[in-house]
Order: structure tokens, then sequence, then C-alpha cells
């Protein structure tokens, strides 16, 4: 397994097309969840994304401070089923927030989270931001992970 992190003009299609079929496979089909994932973002976003041979395994969103909301965002955090419970979604978040850090310093972080995965995003300091919410039919909560925070917490 290798880990990429790129700019979206430098995504070759194939990349770009892996990337958007494992989001879609999760979040659209086995989430049971219709939306629109091609939602106009990704061209502002950094992709964070572990390949296994020939399939992205994992992969995440990064947008820096002020180009979403005022702190940076991590978003679309996904893992396939074949890697689930074998620490990568774990690492997946731990590059996802080194590599924030190493773009922007340190800079709060924010995320929406599904809130089965509370007590997951809290291991890496982020704390609940707000009140629960539905998106797409799925509980979410806001959660921020402060500034202050260092990387010795993930």
């Amino acid at each position: 397994m290798h880990w990429e992190l790129r700019e979206f003009g430098a995504l070759s299609g194939d990349e770009l097309y892996r990337l958007l079929a494992l989001r879609q496979a999760v979040f659209i089909v086995e989430q049971k969840c219709p939306y629109q994932d091609a939602d106009g973002l990704d061209a502002r976003a950094a992709h964070l994304f572990a390949v296994d041979g020939d399939e992205v395994v994992a992969c995440a969103r990064l947008f820096a401070p002020g180009e979403r909301r005022a702190e940076a965002v991590i978003g679309r955090v996904v893992t396939a089923p074949s890697v689930r419970r074998s620490g990568v979604g774990r690492e997946l978040l731990r590059r996802a927030v080194a590599a924030v850090e190493e773009r922007h310093g340190s800079v709060a972080i924010w995320l929406g989270a599904q809130k089965y995965l509370e007590r997951f995003y809290a291991s890496f300091g982020f704390l609940r931001a707000g009140d629960d919410y539905d998106e797409d039919g799925i509980p979410h909560l806001p959660m921020r992970r402060p500034e202050e925070a260092t990387q010795t917490r993930v």
C-alpha cells in the first residue's frame, strides 16, 4: 500500500475516477444515501489517498483555512470495506491532520463526523462543536480540533 497527496489538477484521470468510485461505493451504495457527491468542491481540495494494488482503499479531501470555513476542513473521509478494522482509517486521519499541519501550520481543523464515529475523531483531538444534525438521512455532528492540539495526540 502506498499513500499519495495531490492537488486536484495533479490527479490523473484514473486516480480521480478511482477516488470518486470509492466515495460512491461507500457513501451512496453501501450507506444507501443518494446525494450529489460531485459537489463542485473537489477542485478546491487536496486529495489524500491510499492505493493497494490498483484499488484506492482510503481517501479524504483537505481544504485550506478560509477555503470553506475559517478553519481548515477535512472531509469525505472514507475507507473501503476491504480495509476496515485494519488501521487504515486511523492512518488516513493521522496523515490528513499531519498534511494540514505541514501545509498550514498549527491551525484549527473542522469536520462533519458521522455520529457513530465521534469517539474515533475524538481520539485525534477533535471536540464536539455543536448540536447533532441530519445530513442526507445520516446523523452527524460538527467537530473541531483546536489549533493548539499537537501531533502527539494522534
